[in-house]
């Protein structure tokens, strides 16, 4: 739909300008600090950053009606800048020009209802909102989409070259850091830093792809992750772990979309994400506090972050009841099915404790909650869901397990709908499917396939074959016809077909 075509008093807002104030601010001493340096952690006092931004011009006058009304028609906008994350560009970083935007695809995932059979099993109406479809096959690419445009903007203003851009990942931040920054090869180079042995074959073929210098090294996330941020505070590198704050916020597109997808009305929403370095749950929380700060939608939804038990440090920090009592204490994490949340000392964890509180304060009530789940749940949730028509990742599994045990504490009840993050796409997590199928997971894991699940290849070799196709020797005439036969009664035997 071209410009010329939309409502006159729309039309004006649809593709905007450069406008506002965009700054850092310390979560620790509250020190606010200028975007045109690239900072991770607070130089006063070494805490962890948030974005801040103040609308400018205009913008700061738009009520939430006419927000909703040029975000809907943003969708008929056919300019790539707006299609993707930045189609809520006012509300993600609205100091980027819009030349400098890069979109490859990302963002407007789509949100797939469970059918009849699965919401019985699960107990309520709820959708995955399958993650797995962005560029990379994750929802890390919506950060990434965020920080590599600002990375462009700001190398572009101040005639930055050769950068090198790292991080620490369990294989699907390296996947999307090494394709974004493979858009950009005449200003980055990637290096990606991963646990040796710790992620899938899937996972490690991408960044590999994309052309980036993948380093292994032994340990688990945590210990990459200290690697990287000692190199990122004393050598010229872009950190793209979610301690770059922009990466934030382009997660908060994750709300933003799950508003628009359901008008607005979010009050008996149930949003269920897994934690791993608290980075996608921090975004969820403040992208819907923006939104409903600008009147966009009128109550917050509920919110559960899932943890496995074995990697659970953020569900044991909200296990005491009184805020003054409690203290996060770091764990030693096992291995899991869901790579990502094996992260015993999340990185965001301070964001989540502020916005916590304040998003509860906001809501005049309880609305975040926190659950622990097994890596057997996690599993058996993963294969149920797929068994029903979905593409769940075991990061859906563990969404899924999570809203059933959110159900199960009476955390979520009756008339609510839960929107559950699959954050990835299955295929990279296949091996651990395989492994459930055959009943081959190492003891450490804690996984035994329930019997009615376990599903592997079934070898058809029918008996009398004169001959078989090899490769450059097909079979003609009576010879393909008996094998053709032969297979096809063969089939209909192990399937239980009737004859017509």
């Amino acid at each position: 739909m071209k410009l010329n075509e939309f409502p006159e008093d729309v039309r004006k807002y649809l593709v905007p300008e450069p406008s506002g104030n965009v700054f850092y601010r310390c979560l620790g001493c509250g020190d606010e600090f200028n975007i045109e340096r690239l900072l991770y952690t607070c130089p006063s006092c070494g805490g962890i950053l948030m974005l801040y931004h103040q609308l400018g011009g205009e913008t700061q006058a738009i009520e939430g009606g006419l927000w909703r009304r040029i975000f809907d028609y943003r969708r008929m906008l056919n300019l790539n800048p707006l299609k993707g994350i930045f189609r809520y560009y006012e509300f993600i970083a609205p100091i980027i020009p819009l030349e400098s935007i890069i979109y490859l695809g990302e963002a407007h995932t789509p949100i797939v209802v469970a059918n009849q059979n699965l919401e019985k099993l699960v107990g309520l109406p709820f959708y995955f909102k399958n993650e797995g479809l962005n560029p990379s096959l994750s929802f890390k690419d919506r950060g990434m989409a965020c920080a590599l445009s600002f990375l462009n903007y700001l190398a572009k203003k101040k005639g930055m070259k050769n950068l090198v851009t790292i991080c620490a990942s369990t294989g699907d931040t390296s996947a999307s850091g090494a394709l974004y920054s493979a858009y950009l090869p005449n200003l980055l180079k990637s290096a990606v830093l991963l646990p040796k042995g710790k992620v899938t074959v899937q996972q490690l073929s991408q960044p590999l792809g994309s052309g980036a210098a993948v380093l292994e090294m032994p340990g688990f996330f945590d210990d990459c992750m200290k690697v990287v941020e000692e190199l990122s505070e004393k050598y010229q590198v872009s950190l793209l772990n979610s301690k770059n704050s922009w990466r934030i916020l382009g997660q908060e597109s994750y709300s933003f979309e799950v508003a628009q997808d359901f008008d607005y009305q979010v009050a008996d929403k149930v949003i269920v994400a897994p934690i791993g370095n608290a980075g996608n749950i921090t975004a969820i929380m403040s992208g819907f506090l923006k939104f409903r700060k600008a009147n966009i939608i009128s109550e917050l939804p509920k919110i559960i972050g899932v943890q496995s038990d074995h990697a659970n440090p953020v569900y044991r920090y909200y296990l005491e009841d009184d805020p003054s009592r409690r203290k996060f204490e770091p764990v030693t994490v096992r291995p899991s099915v869901a790579q990502a949340a094996m992260i015993g000392n999340p990185v965001s964890i301070p964001r989540v404790i502020d916005l916590v509180r304040e998003y509860d304060q906001a809501a005049g009530q309880k609305r975040i909650f926190f659950v622990s789940v097994t890596e057997q749940e996690i599993m058996d949730a993963m294969i149920v869901a797929n068994k029903n028509g979905h593409i769940a990742c075991t990061h859906g599994g563990e969404s899924m397990a999570g809203f059933i045990k959110a159900i199960n504490r009476g955390l979520v009840s009756k008339g609510e709908i839960g929107i559950l993050d699959a954050t990835a796409h299955v295929l990279k997590f296949s091996s651990f499917q395989q492994m459930y199928l055959a009943d081959r997971f190492p003891p450490e894991f804690q996984v035994k396939p329930r019997k009615e699940f376990k599903n592997t290849p079934i070898a058809i070799a029918p008996k009398g074959l004169r001959k078989v196709p090899q490769a450059g020797k097909p079979l003609h005439g009576k010879d393909l016809d008996h094998f053709t036969k032969a297979h096809a009664a063969e089939i209909a035997r192990t399937l239980n077909l009737k004859k017509r």
